[in-house]
C-alpha cells in the first residue's frame, strides 16, 4: 500500500504543481487513498521531496535536483502568436504548423509547460507533432493551443 501511495505521489507532483500537504492529501483522496496529514508528511520526508520555487513567489513539491523552469503563460502565448500558422488533430495526435524555423522553439515551450496531457513533442523545421494521452484530452489540448494563438 505504501509503495503504491509513494508511486502515486510521484505521479501527482510530476503532473501538477502541489504547494501544500493539504493539496497533496486531497489529490491522493481523489485517487482512492485514505490518508492523514501525518501520513502525507511522512511520505514527503521518505520520498525526499523538496519545495522548489515557482512563479509569483510560489513554492511546490518536487524531487531534489528536478529542475522545472517556471512556466510563463505569456511567453508561450507570444511564441504561438509569432510562429504558429495552423493546427490540426487526429485521434491523440496534434499537428502544429509554424513559420519556417519556428517549430523547435514552440515544441520546447510546449514540453516545458508541463501539461500532463502532453506526453511528448517532435519538432522539425516548420511542423510539430504533439502526442496527447489520454486520447479524450486531445480536444482540450487543441482548444488550449487555439486560445494561445487567439482563435
Amino acid at each position: 500500500m505504501k509503495s503504491r501511495r509513494h508511486h502515486k505521489i510521484l505521479e501527482i507532483i510530476r503532473q501538477q504543481r502541489i504547494e501544500t500537504q493539504e493539496e497533496l492529501s486531497g489529490e491522493l483522496k481523489k485517487c482512492g487513498f485514505e490518508v492523514t496529514q501525518a501520513t502525507v508528511s511522512r511520505d514527503i520526508k521518505e520520498l525526499g521531496l523538496v519545495k522548489t520555487p515557482g512563479e509569483n513567489n510560489e513554492f511546490y513539491y518536487a524531487l531534489p535536483g528536478e529542475k522545472r523552469p517556471p512556466r510563463s503563460k505569456e511567453r508561450i502565448k507570444r511564441l504561438f502568436q509569432d510562429a504558429v500558422i495552423g493546427l490540426d488533430a487526429s485521434e491523440n495526435l496534434i499537428v502544429i504548423k509554424t513559420n519556417p524555423g519556428g517549430a523547435q522553439g514552440v515544441a520546447s515551450a510546449i514540453d516545458l509547460a508541463g501539461w500532463y496531457e502532453v506526453i511528448g513533442t517532435v519538432g522539425g523545421d516548420d511542423t510539430i507533432l504533439v502526442v496527447v494521452k489520454p486520447k479524450e484530452a486531445s480536444g482540450t489540448v487543441l482548444k488550449r493551443f487555439k486560445d494561445l494563438i487567439g482563435e
